[in-house]
């Protein structure tokens, strides 16, 4: 025993000098690095041809070691961005109601949200920003664009827009206000016994929003509710947490965070509203960040049914540390899991944080999951970890035939004067329609002598081939624009194959366990492509 101990004593004293011999061989090597940039900056700074500020030449160096991190959402922010970063996350400030996006030479308008000063104003989708007050826009940027329109509550803000088909260019002035775009735009029953709601965002209202929707939608009979999440980006994790409390018992764990030692986990905290009845989510390559919380946790719990594609795969943390000057390092500090472990990141080098298709508006998923680990859900169910959500049921969107994608290539580069078109002939139709209306061969030739006119070159026999493509975008602008959203989305359940399934196998489970039943059931048939069902793909 005595021998042992002397032994053991030895053991320990080995122990420190080789830990301490560690510290000190790490200290020389961050000395040794700290040496080698330091010298390099001189020489630059003392010998490179062009005279360069030495402020400026750090900043380099520090944007580049950034870079070389390869990691896309790592970020070095100048006091500018830092001030637009902290505008966009924790203020409220007043705007016009629009989507921009960048279109060639010009920011354009994607969206106009209802009753906000753009769509009193008339602004429409397609519309080029061209001048905003006194300058001119041609090059910028969507964030210096939005830096300019938005401001304070009710102040000025004139705005020059450019409008395919319109030769000169339209000006409007408009008083900032304050806007706020609902997370769930729309509620309905599918059928008489499926309730639908879509969330668009995690802002600071979704909780409330889908509360208030599973109530209505129960209240009018729903016996099933679908959550679709396709297309959401993120956004508050606080607002992903008490969504996702909505279904769930008080007391469970919805996520974690895990860093270099550390662990957060987030847990509900109140009495669900619905803690039973069948649920199911819809994710695809768009669904990010929080909407991925809600699908991975609803699903480890086998508290949902997911159905579509796999979704983005943003699981991982930042946190932002101020630094010297103004400055500030957002940073990658740890990583988002589901409750039974799955790890939601899917790795992917920078660059590629936010590639979309530009045909299906989502990010590349990949269905495969023969190299992805398993896990087993609460319930014992098998579910899939690697990044992303894995979908119980994975059915691809309803595909677009070769034809159909030839015409989209050629729309696609041109969305602004193509959206322009759709909004200018739903606005001439609004009133003249009824909700059961079907479109007219003279509709959709009027489109492609517009689009001409609006100087978007289109074979005629390209056209005709992928006409079909053209044909769902001009019904549901129609459809939106004179009856809204919801009866925009019951004509566009036809060709939404993803819904359709979710509405077939809500019918035939009661619980959410005979859903399960029933989803196995579907995995168990040999699919067919979407193609295949509507007489191949040309």
């Amino acid at each position: 025993m005595t021998r042992f101990r002397k032994i053991a004593l030895v053991a320990g004293f080995i122990l420190v000098p080789v830990l301490a011999g560690g510290f000190a061989l790490q200290a020389r090597e961050v000395r040794s690095g700290a040496q080698l940039l330091d010298q390099v900056l001189t020489f630059v700074h003392l010998r490179y041809v062009d005279t360069l500020d030495a402020n400026a030449l750090y900043e380099k160096a520090a944007r580049g070691l950034v870079k070389e991190l390869g990691d896309p959402y790592t970020e070095l922010f100048s006091p500018e961005q830092m001030a637009e970063f902290t505008r966009s996350t924790n203020g409220r400030y007043a705007g016009l109601g629009m989507e921009i996006t960048p279109i060639g030479a010009y920011v354009t308008v994607g969206k106009v949200f209802p009753d906000t000063p753009a769509e009193r104003g008339g602004v429409m989708e397609g519309d080029r920003i061209m001048q905003i007050d006194t300058f001119p826009a041609r090059g910028w940027t969507t964030q210096q664009v939005q830096n300019k329109l938005l401001g304070l509550p009710d102040t000025e803000v004139k705005v020059t827009f450019g409008r395919p088909g319109v030769p000169e260019p339209i000006k409007m002035s408009f008083r900032r206000a304050e806007v706020k775009v609902p997370a769930v735009r729309y509620t309905l029953m599918l059928d008489d016994r499926t309730g639908y709601i879509p969330i668009e965002r995690f802002s600071e209202n979704t909780t409330a929003d889908v509360q208030a929707a599973v109530v209505s939608l129960r209240a009018r009979g729903a016996k099933g509710i679908i959550l679709d999440v396709r297309g959401n980006p993120g956004g508050i994790l606080d607002q992903a947490i008490s969504t996702t409390n909505l279904f769930l018992p008080q007391g469970k764990e919805v996520a974690s965070v895990r860093g270099r030692g550390d662990m957060q986990r987030f847990v509900s905290e109140s009495q669900p509203i619905a803690a039973d009845i069948p649920l199911v989510v819809l994710t695809n390559g768009g669904s990010a960040s929080a909407s991925e919380i809600v699908a991975g946790a609803l699903q480890d719990y086998d508290r949902a049914l997911v159905i579509g594609t796999p979704s983005f795969g943003k699981g991982l943390v930042q946190s932002v540390y101020p630094l010297d000057g103004g400055y500030a390092l957002k940073i990658t500090t740890g990583k988002w899991y589901t409750p039974v472990g799955r790890s939601i990141q899917r790795e992917r080098k920078t660059g590629d944080a936010l590639l979309l298709d530009p045909i299906t508006d989502t990010a590349p998923a990949d269905t495969s999951v023969t190299d992805r680990p398993e896990y087993k859900s609460v319930g014992g169910r098998t579910v899939y970890g690697g990044g992303g959500i894995t979908p119980d049921v994975r059915l691809e969107a309803d595909t677009i035939s070769t034809l159909e994608q030839n015409l989209a290539k050629v729309l696609l580069p041109n969305t602004g004067p193509f959206f322009s078109v759709l909004g200018e002939m739903a606005l001439e139709l609004k009133g003249k329609v009824q909700p059961d209306f079907e479109l007219k061969a003279e509709w959709v030739e009027d489109l492609y002598t517009r689009l001409d006119t609006a100087g978007v070159e289109i074979d005629r026999e390209v056209w005709e081939g992928g006409r079909r493509w053209a044909d769902r975008y001009l019904e549901e602008r129609i459809a939106r624009t004179a009856y809204g959203d919801t009866l925009a989305t019951r004509r566009r359940i036809k060709d939404d194959n993803q819904l359709r399934k979710a509405m077939e196998l809500l019918r035939k489970g009661n619980t959410q366990d005979e859903l399960f039943v029933a989803a196995k059931a579907e995995n168990a048939r040999p699919q067919r492509s979407s193609a295949a069902n509507r007489g191949g793909s040309n």
